[in-house]
């Protein structure tokens, strides 16, 4: 009955293609899961949120506390325009803005594998060998190699060392110091942040050092008591209101995030700037802590760990005539 032959066939080859669709799918979608899955539950989530004025789409210098890159924000009001000091344009290269050999040959190679996929070809449709399932995980691993392997370029396009040779200070050679929350001007920030270690055109003084170490410790406690009041007088408007939505997300979800035990270890200042009244510090930070999240109503350990741990993140402050520091951004580092 080649009615029924026909229509079985049909249906098989739709399932194919159904299948494959899910797989390309899932595979495009495995970073951002694993992404977001690995977040931390501490203040600001393990997400980079926030603003550094005109420098918000420029990387800071790297330190000896943050020596590798930091992540692009995943939550700014800030948007590129006029004045910022945006990534210069791509020129050549492997994935270059202008074409770039590999960039040219990895699109045509990814595309042409996805439609392929799509539509019963296979990545490497002309060879016909890869229509069974060993030949479709084969593919989906080549595909996700060839994503990530396009989204590390493109961050580095986008965090390039133009950023760094147009700070108004280089990275140069820092000197790196231990300390505590409350230490003195030798232990404490004053000493762990290194004077003198970038010649900022802004003069980082040792009470700025002491303010930001106290930040530190007072921003994740007010974060652990749910104290929206006292959030808003230690960060930017902004800022807060990332933390109400995340604490609004762990009231539906009946838990709390418990950080305690806070303790820096070590840092150093990135960069510091003005436009115009406001002034800017970005800080790397290597700090010790605590970080549970817990049933609210029977206190049961939900995720994180009783155990210390460790954190390095990079923390920019702001403040204007008059006013205290800020905390104005948080990101992650690479």
């Amino acid at each position: 009955m080649p009615g029924i032959w026909e229509t079985n066939m049909n249906f098989s080859q739709w399932s194919r293609t159904l299948v494959k669709t899910i797989a390309v799918v899932l595979a495009l979608a495995l970073p951002t899961a694993l992404a977001i899955s690995s977040a931390d539950a501490r203040v600001g989530g393990g997400l980079s949120s926030g603003s550094r004025g005109s420098r918000t789409f420029s990387a800071p210098p790297s330190t000896t506390t943050a020596p590798g890159s930091t992540s692009q924000f995943n939550r700014t009001y800030s948007q590129p325009g006029a004045g910022m000091n945006t990534a210069a344009p791509a020129r050549g290269g492997l994935f270059g803005r202008g074409g770039g050999f590999l960039g040219g040959l990895a699109a045509g190679f990814l595309g042409a594998g996805l439609l392929g996929m799509l539509f019963g070809g296979g990545l490497f449709g002309g060879l016909g060998g890869l229509s069974s399932i060993l030949g479709l995980i084969i593919q989906i691993v080549l595909v996700v190699f060839v994503v990530r392997l396009a989204m590390s370029w493109w961050q580095r396009r986008n965090a390039p060392q133009a950023a760094y040779a147009g700070a108004d200070t280089g990275p140069g050679p820092q000197k790196s110091y231990r300390s505590g929350l409350g230490g003195g001007l030798g232990s404490g920030l004053g000493g762990g942040f290194g004077f003198g270690a970038n010649n900022a055109p802004l003069e980082i003084k040792p009470d700025d050092y002491e303010a930001f170490e106290r930040l530190l410790g007072d921003v994740q406690a007010a974060w652990s008591n749910e104290d929206v009041a006292k959030l808003h007088t230690l960060a930017t408007p902004e800022m807060v209101s990332y933390f109400e939505r995340d604490l609004a997300e762990n009231r539906a979800r009946n838990a709390v995030n418990k950080v305690t035990n806070v303790k820096l270890l070590q840092g150093d200042l990135a960069e510091a700037w003005r436009e115009g009244e406001t002034e800017y510090a970005t800080v790397a930070l290597r700090f010790a802590l605590t970080d549970k999240t817990v049933d609210r109503n029977t206190g049961a350990l939900v995720a994180g760990s009783e155990q210390p741990g460790e954190v390095t993140e990079v923390w920019t402050f702001a403040r204007r005539p008059g006013s205290a520091w800020e905390l104005s951004a948080i990101q992650q580092t690479n």
